[in-house]
């Protein structure tokens, strides 16, 4: 079974700009990967969520991508998020 890669951005200014969708399928990912774990930690704790996060970013994601797409063969949901707003 194949997972999902869902791609979400985050406000540019007011964190209270995020909506419920965005929030709904971070609680539903297995795993987040985050241009700054500190940024995404921060807002997960402010949605009431812990997850694993993994840096995703220029500097590291030719060694990211393999072992994420093993995960998304393996069925799991990853979240790519953003820091302010898109693309990532």
């Amino acid at each position: 079974m194949d997972g999902t890669l869902v791609l979400i951005a985050t406000p540019i200014g007011n964190p209270d700009d995020f909506s419920p969708r965005a929030a709904a399928m971070l609680a539903a990912s297995d795993l987040v990967l985050c241009e700054d774990t500190r940024v995404t930690g921060r807002l997960l704790a402010a949605l009431g969520l812990s997850k694993p996060c993994l840096s995703y970013h220029d500097h590291n994601e030719v060694r990211r991508i393999e072992p994420m797409l093993e995960r998304l063969r393996e069925g799991e949901t990853i979240a790519l998020v953003s820091d302010a707003g898109m693309p990532a």
